[in-house]
């Protein structure tokens, strides 16, 4: 008898590593993409409207993260599904910045879409340092992803028109302040799945 548990007790601990990890690799290709959209703002690669479309996919992804998390699990289709998404964005992420088009790397609009999407690599990054610590549960890593999502598709209509004003920059900079506070919120919550 006391086999068996400590066996489904094993085994329930690895299920939730599994999870875990599964959770915690979607959300570094998070980091990772929105990094490769940084680097195209900074060297002129993608224009402010360029990067304002692919955030908006971003948002796409963030929010399918959030809706496959919301149960705090991840199951292999649902991680399958997400990864052909970020796959899609990835394509897109090259197409965009390896066309034709290029952008003043110095410009106002450029350098403030260049510190939001900064913003996002640095939240993405807190979120999976969460996931990989046992900090944040699936369920609440879900939760942080809506918020992404929310601030992705912010900065997506702010640039849509190729420029962010200082008025759009403020709304989104009081969005991610937001998100910030939730982050650290959940991360300290002591909640455990």
């Amino acid at each position: 008898m006391k086999l068996t548990y400590v066996a489904l007790t094993a085994g329930a601990l690895l299920s939730t590593s599994v999870m875990a990890q599964n959770t915690q690799e979607i959300i570094q290709r998070d980091v990772n993409q929105e990094k490769r959209i940084e680097q195209g703002l900074k060297s002129g690669e993608l224009t402010t409207k360029e990067a304002a479309k692919l955030e908006r996919d971003e948002s796409r992804v963030d929010k399918m993260e959030s809706k496959a998390l919301s149960d705090g699990k991840l199951s292999n289709a649902e991680k399958r599904r997400i990864e052909q998404e970020q796959n899609k964005v990835s394509k897109e992420i090259h197409r965009e910045k390896h066309d034709a088009q290029t952008a003043d790397p110095n410009s106002t609009s450029s350098k403030r879409m260049q510190a939001d999407v900064q913003r996002n690599v640095n939240q993405q990054e807190r979120i999976e340092q969460g996931v990989q610590s046992g900090q944040l549960t699936n369920r609440e890593a879900g939760n942080l992803e809506r918020g992404q999502a929310h601030v992705d598709r912010k900065e997506g209509k702010a640039g849509a028109n190729g420029h962010i004003s200082a008025g759009e920059q403020h709304a989104i900079q009081n969005a991610e302040n937001n998100q910030s506070k939730k982050i650290h919120r959940e991360k300290h919550n002591a909640r455990k799945d």
